[in-house]
């Protein structure tokens, strides 16, 4: 992976991060706790959800295989970019991935997001060379690279930043 991919993938790691933090940002912690209705997740489990599914998501690139060849396929990325974000279809969050009450607080729970970027970021910076070559499983992409992975990192925040300004628009 060149410098150039390497910054790109930077770069779209920290505007999701950039996203989810606007979107709670003067946010009274009340609102946070509050869910729009029983079926749908408050701001604050949408932060706990979005940090889990990062955290959960950023092991698997720690301990990923590296692969004798490096996969690159530029649509795959157009396409998983676009799908990841797409909120058009309310997707269910697998069991280990459904928020726990494991923060207290928004803040408690943005901080733990943002050091877990943090984390992420600083995995792009020690292993970015060989993002192609690192290879994981996805329950709705299969077979992903690296680059692949933290698209969906960073997809997957962007979507959930969406649903938080829904939440707090119809607040």
């Amino acid at each position: 992976m060149t410098i150039e991919e390497r910054s790109e993938i930077v770069r779209v790691l920290e505007s999701s991060r950039d996203e989810v933090n606007a979107a709670v940002r003067g946010l009274q912690e009340a609102l946070a706790s509050a869910k729009p209705d029983p079926a749908r997740w408050s701001v604050l489990e949408c932060l706990e959800h979005i940090a889990t599914v990062e955290e959960r998501f950023l092991g698997r690139l720690e301990n990923a295989p590296l692969q004798d060849e490096a996969r690159v396929d530029r649509a795959r990325e157009a396409e998983i970019a676009t799908r990841a974000t797409n909120r058009s279809t309310r997707i269910q969050a697998p069991e280990p991935a459904v928020p726990k009450g494991r923060f207290a607080s928004m803040n408690q729970a943005l901080d733990h997001f943002n050091a877990t970027r943090e984390r992420t970021l600083q995995f792009v910076h020690d292993r970015g060379a060989d993002l192609y070559r690192l290879a994981a499983e996805h329950p709705r992409f299969g077979s992903v690279n690296g680059k692949e992975v933290l698209l969906i990192i960073a997809g997957h925040a962007q979507r959930h930043a969406e649903q938080i300004r829904e939440i707090t628009a119809a607040a």
